[in-house]
């Protein structure tokens, strides 16, 4: 099951709004005779791919995924009538699969085709990979993953000047990170102040990267250096209904640049990421500024936070989110690395039952 899952992670960024999967297929006499990763949505499953490379010597033999096989037929067909098929004696998987169209019909059916089903076998490994899909299917909204930046001194920069906080080897992997992930969002006082380009640099991504713009009452101008990105990937600009009247001309010129606008009624974030998850953005990573940080905390939106301790100082400036703060001194469960000379500090705020939606 760990090379299983360690195989998915070839998937991470390019399944969407798939999960990512892996599977493995073992012989009676313990050999490994066929192995396969889900490495693009509409492409073929993992089971399917391992089951392939077996071939025959597949009659018999068990097959590790981590997910539970689809019983549906959606892009592809049913993984669970080739699997019988090919005359596979057991199967074990590593959590059931919350999608309503599965959700245990999967195993199901291949009790009922005799075949012996084992569950749960590296359940919080797979739960911790298969969060983001989890999240986007039980609670109809993407995984957000939220990134705070911070001097020494709890500064995440200055209201007026640009700062830059982080050396390369963060900003290495943050780069690669928004290569994997669906969409990026920052609040208008970050493109305000950053002006930045919000694209995937010196990292391979092998999708359109959505960058979102949470600009509530438009003030972000037409020239702003993300809107010269679009080759990169879509625009979207969050705005209230009341600012999208104000300033229609300036939302229309925006439109016909290729930007897109949406408007809602109130400053709520929940409508806005459902609205997300219709479009198939599964993970949302929010780097900034800290309001929006705090507006997510407060609606119950945050489900990741990656905190990043930097050595240096500010003496002053725009403080972290206290909100950021208050999840690391709730104790969660977190795991910490070592970025060159800074500190990248990971925690889940909430945990994904396999199969409800209880945190």
């Amino acid at each position: 099951m760990e090379r299983a899952l360690f195989l998915a992670e070839r998937g991470r960024g390019r399944t969407s709004p798939n999960p990512i999967v892996g599977a493995v297929v073992v012989s009676p006499e313990g050999v490994v005779v066929g192995q396969g990763a889900h490495l693009q949505a509409g492409g073929p499953h993992a089971e399917i791919i391992a089951l392939a490379a077996a071939g025959d010597r597949a009659r018999g033999a068990t097959l590790y995924c981590t997910l539970e096989p689809c019983s549906h037929t959606g892009r592809t067909g049913p993984c669970v009538e080739r699997i019988t098929a090919a005359g596979i004696g057991r199967v074990v998987a590593a959590v059931k699969d919350p999608n309503p169209r599965v959700a245990g019909a999967g195993f199901a059916y291949l009790r009922g085709h005799g075949i012996d089903v084992a569950e749960d076998v590296c359940a919080d490994a797979a739960g911790r990979q298969h969060a983001p899909f989890f999240t986007w299917v039980t609670r109809e909204r993407p995984f957000v993953i939220v990134k705070a930046v911070a001097s020494r001194d709890g500064f995440v920069g200055r209201p007026d000047v640009r700062v830059q906080l982080t050396g390369p080897e963060a900003n290495r992997f943050f780069h690669r990170q928004r290569a994997e992930v669906d969409a990026i969002a920052v609040g208008s006082g970050t493109v305000l102040v950053d002006d930045p380009l919000l694209t995937a640099r010196g990292a391979y991504r092998a999708r359109p990267l959505t960058r979102v713009i949470f600009d509530w009452r438009g003030r972000i101008p037409a020239e702003a250096a993300v809107f010269s990105t679009l080759d990169a990937g879509p625009v979207i600009i969050m705005v209230t209904r009341r600012a999208a009247s104000e300033r229609s001309s300036h939302f229309a010129h925006l439109t016909s640049k290729g930007v897109t606008v949406h408007s809602f009624e109130i400053r709520s974030l929940e409508p806005a990421l459902a609205w997300l998850a219709s479009r198939d953005i599964v993970t949302l990573l929010v780097e900034g500024g800290p309001a929006l940080h705090a507006a997510l905390a407060e609606e119950g939106l945050v489900d990741r936070v990656q905190w990043v301790v930097t050595p240096k100082t500010l003496g002053g400036g725009v403080a972290i989110a206290a909100s950021i703060v208050r999840h690391a001194d709730a104790r969660l469960p977190s795991t910490s690395r070592q970025l060159g000379d800074d500190v990248l500090i990971e925690f889940d705020v909430h945990r994904i039952n396999r199969s409800d939606r209880s945190h």
